[in-house]
């Protein structure tokens, strides 16, 4: 049996959920972290020294941390073919997608902009810098908007673990209050996205519980 722990409301755990969800597997998942607590706990730490959430275990195996990392492995180990190709070759290019949505995307929007908006009381909020941050996300988005433009999904036409490492945010990015540019590929996306049960049980996850008051 898969084990998760890790809250609902958390966007790395909301990752590997989906991707749980898409494979079909039968999974226990433990809330822990932010108003839950328990990642600070020795049996927590034992398994991950980080105290972050989430971590993985896949029955009597070592717990995995990191989303990405415990990504590839359920891809890896239950994925398709269409999925997460075999093919070397086929395969580094939906992970050339997903680690680019991992390292490039995640980190200009997730904490200057979602953080910002989200979890920091509205008398210490930067308007300014929100901007600013706004402003480096969309040649970022733009990228995806090309590739969008041209394909069904982020890596092809079908749905990949690509997929999953960049849509899981999206739920946020269209409903935080920010200026967006028009993107009809992005759009046309996130449409696409919302038609997956897996998406809107484990991505469209009211995030009212993180939001920060004076």
């Amino acid at each position: 049996m898969i084990e998760v722990w890790g809250r609902r409301d958390s966007s790395n755990v909301q990752a590997v959920m989906w991707c749980i969800a898409e494979l079909n597997l039968p999974y226990k998942r433990y809330d822990v972290g932010h108003r839950f607590g328990g990642n600070d706990t020795p049996e927590f730490l034992a398994m991950n020294p980080n105290g972050r959430i989430p971590v993985f275990r896949d029955g009597d195996s070592e717990p995995l941390w990191e989303s990405g990392a415990i990504n590839r492995y359920l891809a890896s180990a239950y994925g398709s073919d269409e999925f997460w190709p075999k093919d070397p070759r086929a395969r580094a290019q939906v992970d050339k997608w997903a680690e680019w949505a991992k390292v490039t995307f995640t980190p200009a929007f997730s904490l200057p902009i979602f953080w910002q908006l989200v979890r920091t009381p509205p008398s210490k909020r930067d308007p300014v810098a929100i901007r600013e941050a706004v402003a480096r996300l969309d040649p970022i988005l733009d990228i995806a908007e090309a590739q969008l433009s041209r394909h069904k999904f982020l890596a092809g036409e079908a749905f990949t673990l690509a997929d999953v490492q960049f849509g899981h945010l999206l739920f946020r990015y269209f409903d935080i209050d920010i200026e967006r540019k028009e993107r009809p590929g992005l759009q046309r996306y996130y449409k696409t996205l919302q038609e997956r049960p897996a998406f809107r049980e484990h991505a469209m996850v009211d995030y009212g519980a993180l939001r920060a008051f004076d």
